[in-house]
């Protein structure tokens, strides 16, 4: 199937310090695109990659499996490594997961972990029920584009495939029981209003997590997809002096020498 336009990977090669962004569950990398954007602007390598199912119609995820959507970040992580000297990992909701499992396995190879609104449980009545129905009802309503600001949309699926939601339970409880090894700096940022991931969520991470240099940041004018929303700059802005400590002379002014070549969208 054809690319949804505006589906399309992102990637930006820059200095020796790389950031992997991983986007949502029925999103695609056009939610973290101006992200992407801003980091690759500030001199680093930037690779924000399309999971397997992701980006065409929602009956292609259904065929797709948590595996399939981590080894996509594996894989990049792992090339990003063999290029650069530092990698930070970041991720919006499902892909906050998919970046502290990154964290957890890779150890010193993830030099610090960046996430919006992470998803950690699949919530309500309907998740317990979800071994059987998946095989009753092929997808319910979809999850994308809570935002608040107006106009503002999501490319993603508005239908859920529930053999993926199935999965996707299945991966939040491995993340959740991998949770204490990740021990890099942390970043989170939460949207107190969120009508996808609820606030325990966030409080279960942090009390989970073994990292000593935490930082939480409220996203207090946003929604679920906040990358996209009032607080985008904030986002933005935070996640750059993130990596800027971390890695002192990383991050640069635009137009400041930056030298680099962007592929995709």
């Amino acid at each position: 199937m054809p690319l949804l336009t505006g589906a399309e990977p992102f990637r930006h090669e820059g200095g020796e310090t790389a950031v992997l962004l991983c986007h949502g569950f029925t999103g695609s990398p056009q939610s973290l695109r101006p992200w992407a954007g801003h980091l690759a602007e500030r001199g680093l390598t930037v690779s924000l990659p399309l999971l397997p199912g992701h980006g065409t119609r929602w009956q292609d995820l259904g065929v797709t499996g948590w595996q399939d959507w981590y080894a996509e970040v594996d894989r990049e992580l792992r090339m990003l490594r063999d290029r650069c000297a530092r990698v930070f990992v970041a991720g919006l909701s499902m892909g906050g997961a998919l970046a502290l499992r990154l964290a957890a396995r890779h150890g010193d190879a993830v030099s610090g972990v960046m996430v919006v609104n992470p998803a950690n449980k699949v919530h309500g009545v309907a998740a317990h029920a979800l071994p059987v129905l998946r095989h009753l009802v092929p997808a319910t309503k979809g999850i994308a584009s809570d935002i608040a600001k107006p106009v503002t949309r999501e490319l993603g699926y508005d239908r859920v495939p529930l053999h993926a939601a199935h999965s996707l339970r299945n991966f939040f409880r491995l993340v959740d029981s991998e949770l204490p090894q990740v021990t890099q700096p942390l970043l989170l940022m939460r949207s107190p209003q969120d009508h996808v991931v609820p606030p325990a969520d966030s409080a279960r991470i942090l009390s989970r997590v073994s990292s000593v240099d935490v930082t939480e940041v409220l996203l207090e004018q946003s929604y679920h997809v906040a990358t996209l929303d009032y607080d985008a700059e904030l986002i933005f802005r935070e996640g750059a002096a993130f990596v800027g400590r971390l890695a002192p002379g990383a991050v640069r002014e635009p137009g400041l020498g930056n030298e680099g070549t962007t592929a995709g969208g």
